[in-house]
């Protein structure tokens, strides 16, 4: 039963996230918002994450994770109706920005919550949850289109439906299995309502090294993250989500496969094929777009789950093991400011700096930006293959 409450968290938790996100881009491009005010909106997210360490001290020190993670989600579900119901840039991007504040800590909340109730090796079959949900938040695109007969990617419909599973999920967390405070009596700094407290073990040299690839490692990545929705607009694809859910439906297999992958190659060898995945999408999308083979584009979707999996949630696992019981919270919250927070916002504002110089009369060249992020993939690979040494981690059968 505790297993079946924490998979059903995740599902809702990136299914409330997943249904507006996705198409969020070419929202934008179709309301006709500056370049400068898109980068900013979309940056929502990781501007969210810097709260992550806050609340995750929160969690750590004085309530209990289920509780504070009920309060988030309802934040964000009143939000979601407000970006819903305005089409000005600038309320837009406040109420989404209120939202993401809401949101964002959730992902390191969920993840400390699930680590508490079951071992860290067996969380990719939870989290797997959280990829059924982003995949399922395709069929309200399905449902609005065939049976309400109405456009749903590259509307405002897509805040709605987020709204409503959010307010769903607010309900629901109230009875999940209770996390209490782990570090609670504890001394409380003002490091650490700022998460500053996990600096503490960037003492470790490999550890530090992990923290800094995997910020520099979200500049490429930010743009399939964030743009590709504008890629699929001006390639005329009309249904956005179900396209890119194609790359979160392949992710249910790579997370399954990641305790298996740790315990075969360790954790070190799972992180660098993640990052050599992130090498061949864009490698792909240059490829295809080069010699005029759209099949090639779906390689780089495909390939998504095995990017996050193997890297980002063996992070989150490396994370685990490397923080002692009382940073838990704090240091998956930091890992997520580090990452979706302060790297995503670097990566929006660098890919939408990118995307703008190759714009042309008529588009993008779009070639020319997928062979940048070729490129930027190919050197955060190489030195994070070369720098990160850690072999220490060990995880049980």
């Amino acid at each position: 039963m505790i297993r079946f409450k924490l998979s059903l968290m995740m599902l809702l938790q990136y299914m409330m996230y997943a249904v507006w996100w996705v198409p969020l881009a070419a929202y934008l491009t179709n309301l006709e918002v500056s370049s400068t005010q898109k980068a900013f909106i979309l940056s929502s997210m990781a501007i969210g994450c810097i709260a992550s360490p806050l609340i995750g001290m929160v969690a750590d020190r004085y309530f209990s994770s289920q509780r504070v993670l009920s309060v988030l989600n309802m934040i964000n579900a009143i939000m979601l109706l407000g970006a819903g119901f305005t089409k000005d840039p600038d309320i837009l991007f406040i109420c989404l920005l209120i939202a993401m504040l809401g949101y964002m800590p959730s992902w390191s909340l969920t993840s400390t919550i699930a680590m508490v109730h079951i071992p860290s090796e067996q969380f990719p079959k939870v989290r797997v949850f959280g990829s059924i949900g982003w995949v399922a938040s395709g069929l309200f695109s399905l449902f609005f289109v065939h049976f309400m007969h109405l456009d749903f990617d590259g509307t405002n419909i897509p805040f709605f439906c987020g709204a409503g599973v959010s307010l769903i999920a607010a309900i629901f967390n109230l009875v999940l299995p209770d996390t209490p405070p782990l570090g609670k009596g504890g001394k409380s700094t003002i490091a650490d309502a700022f998460g500053l407290g996990t600096l503490q073990l960037l003492k470790d040299p490999n550890f530090a090294i992990f923290i800094l690839f995997s910020f520099l490692s979200m500049i490429p990545f930010a743009m399939y993250y964030s743009f590709f929705s504008e890629f699929l607009l001006n390639m005329n694809t009309r249904y956005i989500s179900v396209t890119m859910n194609w790359g979160v439906l392949a992710e249910m297999g790579f997370l399954l496969l990641v305790p298996l992958a740790i315990r075969k190659s360790g954790l070190r060898k799972v992180m660098i094929f993640g990052l050599v995945a992130l090498v061949i999408r864009y490698l792909s999308f240059y490829a295809g777009g080069l010699i005029n083979q759209t099949w090639m584009y779906y390689i780089g979707i495909l390939i998504h789950g095995l990017i996050f999996g193997f890297f980002h949630v063996g992070g989150q696992i490396y994370i685990d093991k490397k923080a002692p019981k009382e940073l838990k919270a704090q240091a998956q919250g930091f890992i997520f400011l580090m990452t979706y927070g302060l790297g995503l916002l670097l990566g929006n504002l660098i890919c939408a700096w990118i995307i703008n110089y190759h714009q042309h009369t008529g588009g993008y060249n779009w070639e020319a930006i997928w062979g940048a992020t070729t490129l930027m993939s190919l050197v955060v690979l190489f030195l994070f293959t070369l720098l990160f040494k850690d072999r220490s981690v060990q995880v049980k059968e």
